[in-house]
């Protein structure tokens, strides 16, 4: 059963996806938020590609656990979302998953724009690794 994760956000979009089993995830790549229309075509590709089971996206909460306006915006994605994919859509408690994408990011030594470039796979990543390991 294979899930694609995705870290939303305003710039840019990361995307990860498991194994066919569902049991580990691999970045896919991000891509630039250049407006709704456009961030669903490319996703609806990677869609088509992988045909996962499931999407989870990671929902940005604030520290004490309530959702806020970037809350407000994911789930409006989410629901966009539903124009380009028929399945299940789940989320996953994103807190920290940037800080911990710079921590790997630091102890890999990844500076400058390759950095910008991946800090958003890696949380993408992040995601869904938290929620294939909640999941079992």
């Amino acid at each position: 059963m294979r899930i694609l994760g995705i870290d939303y956000g305003d710039a840019r979009v990361g995307v990860a996806v498991s194994d066919p089993l569902g049991i580990t995830a691999q970045g896919i790549g991000t891509i630039k938020n250049k407006g709704r229309k456009f961030l669903l075509s490319e996703l609806e590709k990677i869609l088509k590609q992988y045909m996962p089971e499931k999407i989870v996206i990671g929902l940005p909460k604030n520290m004490d656990g309530s959702e806020g306006f970037r809350a407000e915006e994911t789930y409006k994605f989410a629901d966009d979302l539903k124009a380009v994919y028929s399945g299940k859509i789940d989320f996953a408690d994103e807190r920290l998953t940037t800080v911990e994408a710079s921590v790997f990011l630091n102890a890999t030594n990844t500076r400058g724009k390759k950095r910008k470039n991946v800090i958003d796979t890696v949380s993408a990543c992040l995601i869904l690794e938290g929620y294939i390991s909640s999941s079992k």
